[in-house]
């Protein structure tokens, strides 16, 4: 019994003390100012604008941010205004309290999630990279990104609404993403595609059926191609219904 009730009374203390140091260390930490901005993002992101320029939008945001109290820090705001970036996906930003031997310091955590291009466009309407939302990511001389690359004579709506289903079907299919290097729009909206293995264009036609269209393709490269007649083609045309026509050199 004598055993129990000093148990009991050694957790109250216990209780006790923590209580007086949790209030003890928010008085202490209430007014810490904000030292320094921390920012962190995947290292293994397609693309990523520097550190120093995310801080740089940090500080555009609060431009009296160093030397702030974190409390008075509006983070919310922050976190849109870094967002308008149209590299970045989302900004999360998070408020740390760090203690040293001596005293407290503030540091503001940044932590970005780029936007994810699907292809880079390069067309007589813009130069900019889409991500599987079809938004828009601006072209920038910071990063590159190894993605399929579409350039021709097309509007900013044909990107969007009607090349970019085309691509996420080839990102989305095995065999056709190692193939497909380029896709090339003509002024008459047929398309032309350059594969990574052989020395020939794909005419594909207009996007109607691609699917199809592509299903003959392969069954023409694991039929003919295969036999090393890589570089025999200098045209392979699937643009008519049911058709593989291929013009040798």
């Amino acid at each position: 019994m004598l055993r129990k009730s000093l148990k009991f009374v050694g957790y109250l203390l216990l209780i006790a003390f923590i209580v007086v140091t949790l209030s003890f260390s928010s008085k202490e930490s209430r007014n810490v100012t904000c030292r320094n901005i921390q920012v962190e993002f995947r290292k293994n992101e397609l693309i990523k604008i520097s550190e120093s320029e995310i801080t740089r939008l940090v500080r555009a945001a609060d431009d009296q941010l160093i030397g702030r109290e974190l409390r008075q820090i509006n983070a919310d705001f922050i976190e849109k205004e870094v967002e308008k970036h149209q590299a970045i996906l989302k900004a999360e930003v998070y408020k740390v309290i760090a203690k040293d031997s001596t005293s407290y310091k503030g540091i503001l955590g940044v932590r970005i999630r780029h936007r994810e291009p699907a292809v880079r466009i390069m067309s007589s309407a813009g130069n900019y990279y889409l991500d599987k939302e079809g938004e828009q990511i601006p072209v920038s001389s910071s990063y590159t990104a190894n993605v399929l690359v579409a350039t021709g004579y097309f509007s900013e709506q044909f990107a969007k609404e009607k090349l970019l289903p085309f691509i996420l079907f080839i990102e989305d299919n095995p065999f056709w993403k190692a193939q497909v290097e380029q896709v090339h729009v003509e002024r008459d909206g047929n398309l032309l595609l350059t594969p990574l293995v052989g020395d020939h264009l794909i005419e594909l036609g207009t996007l109607d059926n691609y699917p199809e269209k592509l299903r003959n393709m392969k069954a023409f490269y694991e039929q003919v191609m295969v036999r090393n007649n890589w570089d025999k083609y200098q045209t392979i045309s699937v643009k008519y219904k049911n058709q593989v026509i291929a013009k040798k050199r």
